[in-house]
């Protein structure tokens, strides 16, 4: 590998062109290639950065000369990107989701395991001051319950509202909240959910369920659950992530956390601004230490595996296992 880390991007909208944006203030790094099914869109997003475009990223695959690739695309989109570019020795950042169906993500998993490349999945959440000063308070409590609201509006994408390419909201953005049970609170082991549709029958398109709810098993015995809706199209709604620790209640933000009855200046103090997830994992490009990324693929398939799991339990309505990756 150059000196200078040459990065390519599969997925142009505006997830990617977010992390377009950090890379570009990283030193000595490029931005080589840009691949978005939209023509006009790869072309004008490619020229701010003097990247070549592609329409196809089997041809950038081919052709461009990059170190990292970036794999910003919908959940079901996800095809054999992955796959090629680690056979080929490049890193992959893969964004949440990483899939809405296992036997791709284990498909994707070997291939990055076998090649020995760097990877790390878009959880940004667990970088956060506020996450790891709750991490280190977690480590020395133990933790009964966790509980996690997600009352949002409905995105404006259209594959979004379609449960075979979104996966649903608790799939699709709940996620985050998901993944911080998991970072904070240890392993999920098994899930019963329950998903309904309410309110949303106007929405043109939409096959995702408006209600979900899900019941966590966690493998030392905490409970966990997540409650999530897209219905607030008018605004308002929830967003919170909660831990039961004795006779205290840690809560979580990304703007800083609090503690009742009493304070910890340990875990409440103003949070302090942490690198971006971009410039992690250029680190751990850099210097070849993957410790440096906060979530590997294998660690956000498992996250996947839990959602997907929820998913499933709600179909035949019984708890279900989750698999240990």
């Amino acid at each position: 590998m150059s000196q200078e880390i040459a990065v390519a991007f599969v997925g142009a909208g505006g997830n990617a062109q977010g992390h377009m944006g950090r890379l570009a203030e990283i030193e000595g790094v490029s931005i080589s290639a840009i691949c978005d099914l939209d023509a006009e869109r790869a072309s004008s997003v490619a020229k701010q950065y003097g990247a070549a475009d592609y329409t196809d990223y089997r041809r950038l695959l081919d052709e461009a000369q990059f170190d990292a690739l970036y794999v910003c695309v919908p959940p079901f989109a996800h095809e054999d990107a992955e796959v090629l570019a680690a056979r080929r020795g490049c890193h992959l950042f893969v964004e949440k989701p990483v899939v809405v169906d296992m036997d791709k993500g284990y498909e994707i998993l070997e291939a990055i395991d076998s090649a020995g490349v760097l990877s790390c999945v878009g959880y940004q959440l667990r970088l956060l001051d506020s996450t790891q000063r709750a991490r280190r308070y977690l480590a020395t409590h133990t933790v009964a319950m966790v509980t996690a609201h997600r009352w949002g509006g409905l995105p404006g994408v259209p594959w979004w509202k379609v449960m075979a390419q979104s996966g649903g909201q608790l799939h699709e953005q709940t996620t985050h909240q998901v993944d911080l049970m998991r970072y904070l609170a240890g392993e999920i082991v098994e899930v019963y959910a329950h998903y309904s549709r309410r309110v949303m029958d106007d929405v043109e398109g939409m096959d995702i369920p408006d209600s979900q709810g899900a019941l966590f098993k966690f493998l030392d015995g905490t409970i966990g659950m997540v409650a999530t809706s897209p219905m607030m199209r008018q605004g308002g709604g929830a967003n919170d992530l909660r831990f039961l620790v004795g006779d205290h209640v840690l809560s979580w933000s990304a703007g800083g956390n609090s503690l009742d009855p009493d304070d910890d200046p340990e875990v409440t103090a103003a949070p302090v601004d942490t690198p971006s997830i971009d410039a992690a994992f250029m680190e751990a490009i850099r210097t070849g230490d993957g410790g440096h990324i906060p979530c590997s693929y294998r660690s956000g398939l498992q996250t996947s595996a839990v959602t997907l799991a929820a998913n499933e339990s709600a179909r035949v309505g019984r708890p279900v296992e989750v698999p240990m990756i």
